[in-house]
């Protein structure tokens, strides 16, 4: 790997984790005034379409299953979701967002749409959609080879540049 390549992949990362960052501070603002957070927003917004088991959530936000566990009995606290049977699986119940947890959500529909709206201003139409195909593609990519890239750092003698 050359060192150009190497600091793409580090100025790809960091500016990755600096917009995970950016999303999570704007989400957090739009969530708070429906009585949410950013996680219970993300979880709730996973179960929207369907029920999910606790697993399921996980695999489709990229995060642990123990996060995602941790933030689900939270909402089933507070009443916003509700853990149903699972024909597929007796154990791994089903999280499903309840009427409450989807008015919450919707709360949140104008502020998202306002944002949304700032970003096409900012970015233009074209510019804002081509932004998403790239992200969407580099985590597709990242999906592709994190085998092989676990391969390759699991190998004995293999060697990187320092």
């Amino acid at each position: 790997m050359s060192r150009e390549r190497q600091n793409l992949l580090s100025r790809a990362a960091l500016g990755v984790f600096r917009l995970n960052g950016q999303f999570l501070s704007v989400a957090d603002e739009l969530a708070r005034p429906a009585g949410l957070t950013a996680a219970w927003w993300q979880v709730l917004g996973a179960v929207l379409p369907e029920p999910l088991p606790v697993a399921g959530i996980a695999r489709v936000m990229g995060i642990t299953r123990q996060s995602v566990q941790r933030v689900a009995d939270l909402l089933v606290g507070e009443g916003l979701a509700e853990y149903l049977p699972n024909p597929a699986h007796r154990r791994a119940k089903l999280l499903s967002p309840t009427v409450a947890g989807r008015t919450a959500v919707a709360a949140i529909g104008p502020g998202h749409a306002t944002l949304a709206d700032r970003l096409a201003r900012a970015l233009g139409e074209d510019g804002f959609a081509e932004t998403v195909r790239i992200l969407e593609r580099l985590s597709a990519v990242l999906d592709e080879i994190d085998g092989a890239a676990t391969d390759v750092t699991k190998t004995p003698g293999a060697v990187t540049e320092p």
